[in-house]
Order: structure tokens, then sequence, then C-alpha cells
């Protein structure tokens, strides 16, 4: 299973008013392992970031002046995320804008829907913990992901921690290491390879306790009485 966490800046909150997408940052997972692909592409949008939107990401319009526009990255920004389920963070807002990117650039390629599976983290979230605070910062907090270099927002790293958070809130103990080089190949575009983050602190690795063992034990005792094959996790 192949899945592109991603995130994006803008300069401003609605793209209806004219506001465009400046950053877009994207991490790869296969089978739920980083694997140390990544998209990374700051974007000339064509128009004033506001100045509220530079308080949160830091990128103002000096920066962006010799970077590309969306038409000149478009198609190498779809081929990395084709076929994978996006994992977004409050995934209806960066899919508004990065399609209204695309209908700015070529209306007949549609909206990235027809390429990607998506993925909310956001809902994720708010059904696991009602009632909660679940922003990206809160869930850092509830899952013990750090970080501590998140002064300002950025697409790449906001997707780095998504991914760590990612794979917390969906299956507790997971494999961070990096898959072997062979299978870091690039397959085109401007991805580039990279260690994820790797002056972070590891995730906590949690033993299970003697009871959780005998209850697991007894567990798949049942399932060794109900199955004609047995238990196949035991053979």
């Amino acid at each position: 299973m192949r899945q592109v966490v991603l995130d994006t800046e803008t300069t401003g909150l609605e793209y209806r008013e004219g506001h465009r997408i400046i950053e877009i940052g994207c991490v790869e997972l296969v089978d739920r392992k980083l694997t140390g692909r990544h998209y990374h592409q700051y974007i000339n949008p064509n128009r004033e970031v506001e100045q509220q939107a530079i308080e949160v990401h830091g990128i103002t319009n000096e920066f962006l002046v010799d970077k590309p526009q969306f038409a000149q990255i478009a198609h190498e920004f779809l081929d990395f995320v084709k076929g994978a389920e996006l994992v977004i963070h409050n995934a209806p807002f960066d899919m508004g804008f990065l399609n209204h990117e695309l209908s700015l650039f070529d209306k007949s390629l549609g909206q990235l829907e027809q390429y990607c599976g998506v993925l909310d983290t956001l809902a994720l979230a708010r059904k696991k913990h009602p009632g909660q605070r679940n922003t990206l910062d809160a869930l850092c907090s509830r899952y013990g992901v750090d970080n501590s270099q998140r002064d300002l927002h950025g697409a790449l790293l906001d997707s780095e921690i998504l991914a760590d958070v990612y794979l917390l809130i969906t299956g507790g103990q997971t494999n961070l290491l990096l898959a072997d080089e062979e299978n870091n190949k690039e397959s085109g575009g401007t991805a580039e390879i990279r260690p994820i983050a790797a002056d972070r602190a590891p995730l906590k690795v949690i033993m299970a306790s003697e009871q959780e063992l005998a209850m697991h034990e007894q567990r798949l005792d049942e399932v060794e009485k109900k199955s004609e094959d047995g238990c196949l996790w035991r053979s």
C-alpha cells in the first residue's frame, strides 16, 4: 500500500477569494513505512501573500519571486502522488486549493481525487478523540511526537510530523525504519531522497504487560478452537 502524507502552505485561507498555494510538502509511506522519498516545492503564486499568512508560515513575497509557478510543476507533482492514498490533516482545505490550482492550469486534468484516494486525519482524530482538541500540535502532545522544530508551519516538516502521528493514531507501535536503498531509487520527477527527520527523537516503544500477553494467548486459544485450519498466527 502506497500513501503520500501531504501538506500545503498558502497565501491566505480561501482559494475562492483568489488565494494560491506557495508550498507543497509530501513524504511517502509504503506498507506503513517511510521510504525516504519526498516531494517538496515552493511556488510563486503571482500574487501577494497576506501578512497574517506570513506570520503563520514565514514565507515572504521576496522569497517566492524566483520560484516556479504551479503550471511548471503540476505534472511532476501529479507523477509523485498518482495512485497513492493522500493522508492530509484537514483534507478539504488542501484538496480545495490543489483542485483549484489544477483547474487554473488545465481543466481537462479534472480533480485530484481522480488520481488519488484521500484520508483526512482530522476527521479520523475527531472520531477517535471526540470533544478534544485535534490540531496537529495537540495530537503531537497526545502521542508523544516531537514537534519542537515547528516554530513556524512548513509543508514538508508538517507532513513528516503528520506521518508519525498518523502511524501512531492508526496502529500504535510502528516501524519507521527506512526501506532499503534499492527501494529508494527515483521513479522520475524532481522528488528527492533523504532521511526523514533523522535528528528527531525516536517514537516510544511500549512493551506488552504480562496480563496483556496472557489475554493475547487466551484469544489465540479461542481462534484455535473455532477455526478448522487452526490458528495461523501460531503456525
